[in-house]
Protein backbone atom coordinates (compact mmCIF):
# COMPACT_ATOMS: atom_id res chain seq x y z
CA UNK A 1 0.00 0.00 0.00
CA UNK A 2 1.33 3.69 -0.96
CA UNK A 3 1.20 6.87 1.28
CA UNK A 4 -1.48 7.80 -1.71
CA UNK A 5 -4.06 5.20 -0.52
CA UNK A 6 -3.59 5.89 2.90
CA UNK A 7 -4.49 9.65 1.94
CA UNK A 8 -7.60 8.31 -0.83
CA UNK A 9 -9.24 6.95 2.38
CA UNK A 10 -8.58 9.14 5.41
CA UNK A 11 -8.64 12.61 3.17
CA UNK A 12 -5.95 15.38 2.80
CA UNK A 13 -7.11 17.55 5.31
CA UNK A 14 -3.87 19.03 7.21
CA UNK A 15 -4.07 21.76 10.37
CA UNK A 16 -1.24 24.17 10.99
CA UNK A 17 -0.43 27.62 12.64
CA UNK A 18 1.68 30.22 12.22
CA UNK A 19 5.11 30.33 13.59
CA UNK A 20 4.33 33.59 15.32
CA UNK A 21 1.41 31.95 17.52
CA UNK A 22 1.06 31.12 20.97
CA UNK A 23 1.75 27.36 22.02
CA UNK A 24 -1.64 27.66 24.16
CA UNK A 25 -3.31 28.32 20.84
CA UNK A 26 -1.71 25.30 19.01
CA UNK A 27 -2.84 23.01 21.85
CA UNK A 28 -6.37 24.12 21.69
CA UNK A 29 -5.98 23.65 18.05
CA UNK A 30 -4.91 20.43 18.59
CA UNK A 31 -7.41 19.23 21.61
CA UNK A 32 -10.19 20.84 19.37
CA UNK A 33 -9.38 18.64 16.16
CA UNK A 34 -8.26 16.07 18.36
CA UNK A 35 -5.50 15.56 16.30
CA UNK A 36 -1.66 15.29 17.93
CA UNK A 37 0.41 17.35 15.76
CA UNK A 38 0.06 20.68 13.84
CA UNK A 39 2.34 21.63 10.75
CA UNK A 40 4.01 24.90 11.15
CA UNK A 41 3.22 27.05 7.70
CA UNK A 42 4.34 30.55 7.31
CA UNK A 43 3.51 32.50 4.00
CA UNK A 44 2.98 28.89 2.47
CA UNK A 45 6.61 27.90 3.77
CA UNK A 46 6.79 24.71 5.82
CA UNK A 47 8.80 25.43 9.23
CA UNK A 48 8.40 22.91 11.17
CA UNK A 49 5.62 20.61 13.65
CA UNK A 50 4.56 20.86 16.71
CA UNK A 51 3.56 17.87 18.31
CA UNK A 52 1.93 17.24 21.85
CA UNK A 53 5.62 15.59 22.97
CA UNK A 54 6.82 18.87 22.03
CA UNK A 55 4.35 20.95 24.72
CA UNK A 56 5.09 18.13 27.22
CA UNK A 57 9.10 18.32 26.94
CA UNK A 58 9.70 22.25 26.08
CA UNK A 59 7.00 23.86 27.24
CA UNK A 60 5.83 21.95 30.91
CA UNK A 61 9.30 20.10 31.73
CA UNK A 62 10.68 23.24 31.11
CA UNK A 63 8.70 25.75 33.31
CA UNK A 64 7.67 27.98 30.64
CA UNK A 65 4.27 29.57 30.02
CA UNK A 66 2.15 28.41 26.79
CA UNK A 67 0.43 31.43 26.99
CA UNK A 68 3.30 33.61 25.97
CA UNK A 69 5.66 31.29 24.33
CA UNK A 70 5.59 31.48 20.65
CA UNK A 71 5.35 27.78 18.62
CA UNK A 72 8.39 28.75 16.93
CA UNK A 73 10.73 28.12 19.93
CA UNK A 74 9.22 24.79 20.42
CA UNK A 75 8.51 22.93 17.36
CA UNK A 76 10.71 20.70 15.89
CA UNK A 77 12.20 22.11 12.64
CA UNK A 78 13.66 19.20 11.07
CA UNK A 79 10.70 17.78 9.46
CA UNK A 80 10.86 14.23 7.94
CA UNK A 81 8.30 14.12 4.80
CA UNK A 82 7.26 11.51 2.37
CA UNK A 83 6.09 11.50 -1.13
CA UNK A 84 2.51 9.69 -1.91
CA UNK A 85 4.42 7.52 -4.01
CA UNK A 86 6.17 6.02 -0.96
CA UNK A 87 4.92 2.45 0.33
CA UNK A 88 4.24 1.84 3.94
CA UNK A 89 6.97 0.23 5.20
CA UNK A 90 8.77 2.93 4.50
CA UNK A 91 6.97 5.09 6.27
CA UNK A 92 7.03 2.42 9.64
CA UNK A 93 10.64 2.77 9.21
CA UNK A 94 10.92 6.32 9.21
CA UNK A 95 8.81 6.56 11.95
CA UNK A 96 10.47 3.43 14.10
CA UNK A 97 14.37 4.92 13.77
CA UNK A 98 13.48 8.93 13.85
CA UNK A 99 10.90 8.24 16.52
CA UNK A 100 8.22 10.31 15.39
CA UNK A 101 4.75 10.32 15.12
CA UNK A 102 3.67 11.99 12.26
CA UNK A 103 4.69 12.48 8.08
CA UNK A 104 3.99 15.20 5.96
CA UNK A 105 3.04 14.34 2.61
CA UNK A 106 4.72 16.21 -0.05
CA UNK A 107 4.75 16.00 -3.94
CA UNK A 108 7.68 17.71 -4.84
CA UNK A 109 6.91 21.38 -3.42
CA UNK A 110 3.42 20.67 -2.86
CA UNK A 111 1.58 19.82 0.41
CA UNK A 112 -0.45 16.59 0.08
CA UNK A 113 -1.56 15.64 3.28
CA UNK A 114 -0.37 14.10 6.83
CA UNK A 115 -0.48 10.63 8.15
CA UNK A 116 0.47 9.96 11.80
CA UNK A 117 1.67 6.45 13.00
CA UNK A 118 -1.93 5.05 13.76
CA UNK A 119 -2.83 5.39 9.50
CA UNK A 120 0.17 3.70 8.83
CA UNK A 121 -0.66 0.80 11.30
CA UNK A 122 -4.05 0.70 10.26
CA UNK A 123 -2.69 0.45 6.37
CA UNK A 124 -0.54 -2.57 7.49
CA UNK A 125 -3.40 -4.44 9.33
CA UNK A 126 -5.31 -4.10 6.07
CA UNK A 127 -2.59 -5.31 4.00
CA UNK A 128 -2.18 -8.41 6.23
CA UNK A 129 -5.89 -8.72 5.93
CA UNK A 130 -5.95 -8.92 2.38
CA UNK A 131 -3.35 -11.29 2.46
CA UNK A 132 -4.77 -13.37 5.07
CA UNK A 133 -7.88 -14.00 3.14
CA UNK A 134 -6.53 -14.79 -0.07
CA UNK A 135 -4.31 -17.75 1.73
CA UNK A 136 -7.94 -18.47 2.97
CA UNK A 137 -9.44 -18.68 -0.29
CA UNK A 138 -6.81 -20.82 -2.13
CA UNK A 139 -6.38 -23.08 0.61
CA UNK A 140 -10.35 -23.62 0.38
CA UNK A 141 -9.49 -24.31 -2.84
CA UNK A 142 -11.12 -20.90 -4.02
CA UNK A 143 -9.76 -17.73 -5.90
CA UNK A 144 -8.06 -15.00 -4.28
CA UNK A 145 -9.81 -12.08 -4.12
Amino acid sequence: MKVRDILNQKGNDTYSIESYKTVFEAIKMMSDYKIGALLVIDDGNLLGIISERDYRDKVILMGRQSKSTPVKDIMSDQVVCVSPDDNVQICMKLMTVQRIRHLPVMDENNLNGMISIGDVVKAVIDEQQVEIDSLRDYIRGGYPR
